[in-house]
C-alpha cells in the first residue's frame, strides 16, 4: 500500500456505497478504488491534475467521476457514514465536529494600508475630492 492510498480496511468501510461498475464509452469503468487512491493522491498532494501518476489512469477519469460523485451526494453518504463510525466509538466530539477549517489572509492593501512605491499627487487628490463635491454635470 503507498502513501495516500486506502488500506483494505479503510475501503470495506466505504466499498458498499460505491455506485455499480458500468460501461462507459464501449468499455469498462475503471476500478472504484483505484480511482479513490487517485482522489487521495490529488487531494493529499495538492499537485495539478495533470501530474497524476498514470498508476491511478488518466487525470480526466479521476477528475470526471469526482465531479459525477459529488453531484450525486456519494461523498455526503461517506462522510455520514464516517461520521457515524466514529461517533459509536466515542472518537468524536460533537461540538467540535467539521470538515473545512480554511482561513483566507487579507492583504495589507485590503485592510486599507498604504501601497509602497506609489507617490500621490496632492494635486490630484485635492481636485478629484472638488469633483467628488461638486454638483453632478448629467442627468443621468
Amino acid at each position: 500500500m503507498r502513501r495516500h492510498e486506502l488500506s483494505d480496511a479503510q475501503w470495506e468501510l466505504i466499498a458498499d456505497l460505491m455506485p455499480r461498475a458500468g460501461r462507459h464509452g464501449g468499455g469498462r469503468w475503471r476500478d472504484h478504488r483505484q480511482v479513490v487512491n487517485g482522489l487521495m493522491w490529488k487531494l493529499c498532494t495538492g499537485a495539478q491534475w495533470r501530474d497524476l501518476p498514470e498508476r491511478y489512469g488518466p487525470w480526466q477519469t479521476v477528475y470526471e467521476r469526482l465531479t459525477r460523485w459529488r453531484r450525486e451526494g456519494l461523498f455526503d453518504r461517506i462522510l455520514d457514514r464516517l461520521r457515524l463510525k466514529l461517533n459509536a466509538e466515542g472518537l468524536i466530539d460533537l461540538d467540535l465536529w467539521c470538515i473545512d477549517s480554511t482561513s483566507v489572509r487579507a492583504s495589507r492593501s485590503a485592510a486599507g494600508a498604504r501601497k509602497k512605491g506609489i507617490r500621490r499627487s496632492r494635486t490630484t487628490m485635492r481636485s478629484a475630492s472638488r469633483g467628488a463635491a461638486s454638483a453632478p454635470r448629467s442627468t443621468w
